[in-house]
């Protein structure tokens, strides 16, 4: 079943693809330290909510005056988020670019923000995805990550069914630390709760059964139904509890700003 498809049919009932609350995504938000009409890049922008608030927020009205740059491989992601920003903030300047993250390549200091929320899969790993968003922003912008976090060591019945690595993710401690590590400034982390997970987790499980009711011809349903099934029995035996989410934002330093 192609990758895509499956994302977008799980994810039909998400208005952000993550374990985020719109309330929580409103309150990270209404924290960011930017300016009116700034210039923000967003990787693996999904279904572009983080992106088209932003606008909405600090851009003028319909979002004129804002700038930006959303990329995201998903052509179900890009179809939605065009929608979207013609829909809320059509006089904003944002270009939508369906390709591989790991592909663009912006000149240094372009953007005032720059956000990844779980797609650090596209640079392979946290910190260099920090290191990524770092070099995108100006002296003294910010960068905002979302990134899971190991709760407690995985055991290893849940790494064996799930194939996740114990090394594909930090503690909620090493998350900061790695930014640390880029000479970044922590700011803010915002931990998703347990019912922001199973909200997410759970609409999953309900999409695809609407869907699979509704498209009984359709070739994938029983791939679909299949690693649902196993997606919701690795999230109650093992995940729920072990691996959680966390939306962290830092800073670039200023030049001249001292890294102690």
């Amino acid at each position: 079943m192609d990758r895509w498809k499956f994302y977008d049919i799980t994810h039909r009932d998400h208005l952000i693809c993550n374990p985020t609350s719109v309330a929580k995504l409103d309150e990270l938000i209404g924290w960011l330290d930017i300016g009116p009409d700034p210039s923000v890049l967003d990787i693996a922008s999904g279904k572009g909510e983080f992106v088209v608030r932003v606008a909405e927020r600090f851009g003028g009205p319909a979002g004129a005056g804002f700038r930006g740059v959303a990329v995201d491989i998903s052509p179900y992601c890009t179809a939605d988020l065009r929608a979207r920003a013609a829909s809320r903030v059509p006089a904003a300047a944002l270009e939508i670019l369906e390709m591989d993250g790991a592909e663009y390549h912006p000149a240094a200091g372009t953007f005032e923000l720059a956000s990844c929320m779980g797609g650090s899969w596209v640079f392979g790993g946290h910190r260099e995805t920090l290191r990524f968003l770092a070099g995108a922003v100006r002296p003294g912008g910010t960068v905002v990550a979302g990134e899971p976090f190991w709760r407690k060591d995985p055991a290893a019945e849940y790494v064996a069914w799930s194939g996740l690595k114990r090394e594909q993710f930090g503690s909620h401690l090493e998350n900061v630390e790695a930014g640390e590590a880029e000479g970044l400034v922590p700011l803010l982390a915002l931990v998703s709760s347990g019912d922001e997970w199973d909200r997410y987790e759970t609409l999953q499980w309900r999409a695809a059964a609407r869907y699979a009711a509704a498209h009984p011809d359709d070739p994938d349903v029983a791939e679909l139904v299949a690693r649902v099934e196993l997606r919701r029995r690795e999230y109650l035996e093992w995940g729920r509890e072990t691996l959680g989410w966390a939306l962290y934002v830092f800073a670039t330093r200023r030049t001249g700003d001292s890294p102690a």
